[in-house]
């Protein structure tokens, strides 16, 4: 069986793990090469962005992730005046780890750099032949087509998770439980 390579892009730390941590979690099992792109630090969500990057790492570490890419000069909730270069940010890591698999953000999201994030991804993946749009608490009108039995992986999705505290103290829908119950709908 061929190792796929797998992109996962995200606007803040923890969307990821949010939106397919399971899958990501399945992938790293499966022997595939997964790489996650998260393109802001997260500077305007609770705590302080120096914590939000430590615990991007320690929750990348807790899936297995091969590599963790930062994009550079983008700040959060302001990344939509910036979709040239991130686009070309994307092409830049689809080229470098060179993804078969891309997930992003849906589009249809109440969070402004999560669309654009997911708009910019469908643009710069043009190419790639498996793209997934993955909801999270912020989703709107979430309706997917494709589902990823994550039953064997739902515990490593959340133990990666809860590496971010500052989120997990000060939200309710980045709570195990939430998770948990989110997944088995």
């Amino acid at each position: 069986m061929t190792r796929r390579s797998v992109l996962a892009v995200g606007a803040h730390p923890d969307d990821i793990e949010l939106g397919c941590g399971g899958a990501l979690a399945k992938h790293v099992a499966a022997g595939d090469h997964v790489t996650m792109l998260v393109v802001t630090r997260g500077e305007e969500g609770p705590g302080k962005s120096s914590q939000r990057v430590a615990e991007q790492q320690a929750a990348a570490d807790a899936l297995g992730i091969d590599k963790l890419i930062w994009g550079e000069g983008f700040l959060d909730c302001r990344v939509s005046l910036q979709e040239f270069e991130l686009v070309h940010l994307i092409e830049d890591a689809i080229d470098k780890v060179s993804a078969t698999v891309v997930y992003t953000h849906m589009a249809n999201d109440s969070h402004q750099d999560h669309r654009v994030v997911s708009r910019c991804t469908m643009g710069a993946a043009r190419w790639v032949s498996t793209i997934m749009a993955y909801g999270g608490p912020s989703a709107v009108g979430f309706n997917p087509t494709a589902f990823i039995d994550i039953s064997d992986s739902l515990d490593k999705k959340i133990e990666a998770l809860m590496c971010h505290v500052s989120q997990a103290e000060a939200s309710e829908k980045v709570s195990a439980s939430w998770v948990r119950s989110s997944a088995e709908h």
